[in-house]
């Protein structure tokens, strides 16, 4: 796990839940995918795509134009359950795109190559 994960015991929370088959907490998954976001727009810096994982945080990453007005012309959007599962390696980018899980608009919004973020 990186560095930035190691001060985030609520990715380690989370994935202990789901390796005990237990429902996740709501804070426990909140603050989990907080710090999953912060790690991906460490590792993938810019503001051409905008990821949502509703209701718990977006961000904008990826090297490329800016978006400043409107509806951004690259949009990730996905649960915070699915997110945690990409981010930790546990489903994989295209699955999630080919089971509607994800939806995934614009030509930069493939983020497969920044994840897993975090993982054991």
């Amino acid at each position: 796990m990186s560095p930035a994960h190691n001060k985030s015991e609520s990715v380690n929370q989370a994935l202990d839940a789901l390796d005990r088959g237990a429902e996740l907490e709501r804070p426990v998954l909140r603050d989990a995918v907080r710090a999953l976001l912060t790690e991906l727009s460490r590792r993938a810096p810019g503001r051409s795509v905008e990821v949502r994982i509703p209701p718990f945080g977006a961000i904008q990453c990826v090297a490329g134009p800016r978006h400043t007005r409107g509806t951004p012309p690259n949009v990730v959007e996905t649960d915070p359950m699915t997110f945690l599962l990409l981010a930790v390696g546990r489903l994989e980018w295209a699955d999630a795109v080919r089971d509607g899980r994800l939806r995934a608009s614009g030509i930069r919004t493939d983020l497969s190559e920044y994840l897993p973020l975090a993982g054991r």
